[in-house]
């Protein structure tokens, strides 16, 4: 078993945005049960023993803890490279400058579209000026800057206009990643998977930019894997380098495996130790390897490549965590998907596709 290099941290499920493909839809954490500073930094010091490297400060929205700064702060006493994942609503210009003061390494912003209107509309809020300018202020206080925008049916089109705000904005990294179907992304599937001309229209100019800003720019592109021949190797494998706490410290194999409570117990900081949980939780042990793995999986060559998948998405589009993730063209169930992408390319354009439905919103059923 290899011992885990990064830890998501969800410090609370706050947030002032309501995205559509919020991947933590009906279970969010109160206010009143996130963890304290104190069992933050236990769990923390228990993270670096087991060997974690880096620490994502994630949400919900990070910024409205308001024992952040400290929170860096110990992070940065226990030798952790800390990443801090967030909208930029409220990063103002004294919090970012206490935050450098505590040792934050790195900043991520989300940007939702290149415009002000189309942004704020995915985002559910205004926020596109508040995140424009949270950008600037990460970049004029030395901090190395990753944009990252979550692509689907409905900004895809502009992705010549987000890579030139990217490059105004002298963002170190760029992540254009097409969404992950889970949560709110796969209720509002149909008004947000793009079709394979959007695709094929955005690829090669992404490609263009990696050439043209290679000396500049980081630029990840993630295509949807709906459209792929096999799965990606999510997290890396499962329970294998990477692990998340939710705001009152549930320990999660994946950001979106809390939907696995019904099938095994979730362990929790409060009552385990973090080592014990990562070496010998049900949950984390369920998947791990090739042991649990059926047929194609079991004798596919490609098994220590993509370990069988998304087990989120095989649960989530299947109903069996078991089961090959649909995506791979193997898969006995791979029709589901060719069924979701057929009846993307015959949707109508994005901006009169299938009205979003928000986190707040009562969710929909499936089509």
């Amino acid at each position: 078993m290899l011992d885990p290099v990064g830890l998501l941290a969800e410090l609370t499920h706050r947030c002032p945005l309501h995205c559509p493909y919020c991947s933590n839809p009906l279970a969010l954490v109160d206010v009143g049960d996130e963890l304290t500073r104190d069992e933050w930094v236990r769990v923390w010091s228990e993270a670096r023993a087991l060997g974690v490297l880096q620490l994502h400060l994630s949400g919900g929205e990070p910024l409205q803890r308001p024992d952040l700064t400290s929170l860096v702060g110990e992070a940065r006493s226990l030798g952790f490279y800390t990443n801090l994942i967030t909208s930029g609503i409220g990063l103002t210009p004294v919090l970012a400058e206490r935050l450098r003061a505590a040792g934050l390494d790195h900043v991520q912003i989300s940007l939702q579209a290149a415009d002000r209107e189309r942004s704020d509309r995915i985002a559910g809020t205004r926020s596109y000026d508040a995140k424009l300018a949270a950008a600037r202020l990460v970049k004029a206080l030395g901090f190395p800057l990753t944009l990252n925008v979550v692509l689907h049916r409905q900004n895809i089109d502009d992705i010549a206009a987000l890579l030139a705000v990217a490059e105004e904005l002298a963002a170190d990294r760029l992540e254009l990643a097409n969404t992950q179907y889970y949560g709110w992304a796969l209720r509002n599937r149909a008004a947000l998977l793009p079709t394979r001309a959007q695709l094929e229209r955005a690829e090669p100019l992404v490609q263009a930019a990696r050439e043209r800003l290679a000396e500049r720019m980081e630029i990840i592109y993630v295509v949807p894997d709906y459209y792929e021949d096999y799965p990606k190797p999510c997290m890396g494998g499962w329970g294998r380098r990477q692990l998340t706490v939710t705001p009152n410290g549930d320990v999660l194999p994946c950001p979106a495996a809390s939907q696995f409570g019904a099938t095994f117990p979730i362990d929790n900081v409060r009552r385990r130790p973090l080592d014990s949980i990562w070496r010998e939780s049900a949950l984390f042990d369920a998947f791990r390897g090739a042991a649990w793995m059926r047929e194609p999986c079991r004798s596919c060559p490609r098994r220590e490549v993509d370990f069988g998948g998304c087990r989120c998405q095989a649960l989530q589009v299947t109903g069996d965590a078991w089961a090959t993730d649909p995506v791979c063209r193997l898969s006995p169930q791979r029709a589901l998907i060719d069924a979701a992408v057929r009846t993307a390319n015959a949707a109508p354009a994005a901006d009169s596709a299938p009205a979003l439905a928000y986190r707040w919103s009562a969710p929909r059923a499936l089509d």
